[in-house]
């Protein structure tokens, strides 16, 4: 009989730092989980700080009527994106909410889309645009000939608190891959990463920013990122390219890249490792499951391949001849998944990755914040990849 899950070690990290960052320059309602604004007070206790999130920047670019709907809307702060289809009702949605918001009843013209498209400019090869000064995303669906049919208009926040769930594990100063669903706030941890990283650590950091969403759109990033560099990628498919010409041109010490989701990426990513340069990454995936049987991002994990053992070494092991085994060291010494914002799970990426082909369970960290909103880190024995 399987023995039962056993919590083993459990670590209370209070965080102090929120309470000595300088003024924020436009104080909001604190932030605390995933769906809901937590009281003021929240915030001497740890919750997430919001920075600024230029909310009446991203407001300008709607019809009137909605933007002086959403001005008045009592869950502003929890805004997460704006949705204008052609021929539909504009709907709002908000964090923690599955579903969204129609904000009238009359559905969205084609002259209301080229209003917005013109307030935003140009959109990129992946396309996306931005507005300059800030951290918010306008996404665009394109019809078969070319024309903008809809718009998602994505919040784009600064937020203080995120890093004291993995400042212990800055301190490795080993690279970190962050897994989790889109809208999770893996965007949003690299960012606070960043300034962190530059300010409080003094190291040499540069942003590798394909679609301008850590340092914001414009020349000059944003001032969320700190003193870290910014290098923006012309196109998507350059981004491996940017990647290394950041490492043999400006000498960083850290690294920092947004969505890896290509070969090239990957093998950028392992020539910067293997140079001694800390990687800060995303990855597209959920689960670390999810990379292994990924035969494009494997090698972030160390790859996996075929190996067939000998008659004997098979009866030692008591397997088949053909098993799986990890190729290489991984890219990423730290693998985390973020299943929620507030509740992260943490791999030693070599061993979870060895103990998951053997089909064992490896040991890992569950991080989250407690109802006064410390760190309480969980070491349990039980990760089958789907749940804990």
């Amino acid at each position: 009989m399987a023995p039962s899950p056993a919590r083993l070690l459990i670590f209370l990290l209070p965080t102090p730092n929120l309470t000595l960052t300088p003024p924020v320059r436009r104080p909001r309602r604190a932030w605390a989980g995933t769906a809901r604004c937590a009281a003021p007070e929240a915030a001497a206790s740890g919750g997430f700080v919001v920075i600024e999130d230029d909310l009446s920047e991203l407001l300008q670019i709607l019809p009137r009527d909605l933007r002086d709907n959403l001005q008045n809307e009592p869950r502003r702060d929890q805004l997460l994106e704006v949705i204008l289809d052609l021929g539909r009702r504009p709907e709002a949605r908000f964090l923690g909410n599955s579903g969204g918001q129609y904000l009238r009843d009359s559905e969205i013209s084609q002259l209301e889309l080229e209003e917005a498209q013109r307030a935003v400019g140009e959109f990129g090869g992946d396309n996306r645009a931005g507005i300059e000064g800030t951290l918010h995303r306008i996404s665009a669906i394109r019809s078969r000939k070319g024309l903008v049919v809809g718009l998602t208009c994505r919040v784009g926040r600064a937020v203080n608190g995120h890093v004291d769930m993995v400042r212990d594990l800055l301190n490795y100063k080993e690279s970190i891959l962050f897994l989790g669903r889109p809208g999770v706030g893996k965007t949003t941890v690299m960012r606070e990463i960043a300034r962190v990283l530059a300010d409080e650590f003094q190291k040499r950091v540069v942003i590798v920013d394909t679609s301008n969403e850590i340092g914001g759109d414009g020349d000059i990033p944003h001032a969320a990122i700190g003193g870290a560099r910014r290098m923006q990628v012309p196109e998507p498919s350059m981004q491996h390219r940017v990647m290394i010409e950041a490492v043999e041109n400006h000498m960083p010490e850290v690294v920092i890249v947004d969505e890896i989701g290509t070969e090239a990426e990957a093998q950028a990513c392992r020539s910067i490792a293997e140079r001694g340069v800390m990687l800060i990454g995303t990855a597209h995936g959920e689960r670390l499951a999810n990379i292994i049987k990924n035969p494009v991002l494997s090698d972030l994990i160390g790859g996996v391949e075929t190996v067939t053992l000998g008659d004997e070494e098979a009866r030692a092991r008591r397997t088949q001849k053909s098993i799986l085994e990890r190729k290489a060291p991984p890219t990423f010494p730290f693998l985390i998944e973020m299943r929620e914002r507030h509740y992260w799970v943490t791999h030693r990426t070599e061993r979870s990755v060895d103990m998951l082909l053997h089909g064992k369970k490896p040991l890992v960290e569950v991080r989250k914040r407690d109802n006064e909103f410390q760190v309480i880190i969980e070491r349990w024995a039980t990760y089958d990849g789907d749940g804990l």
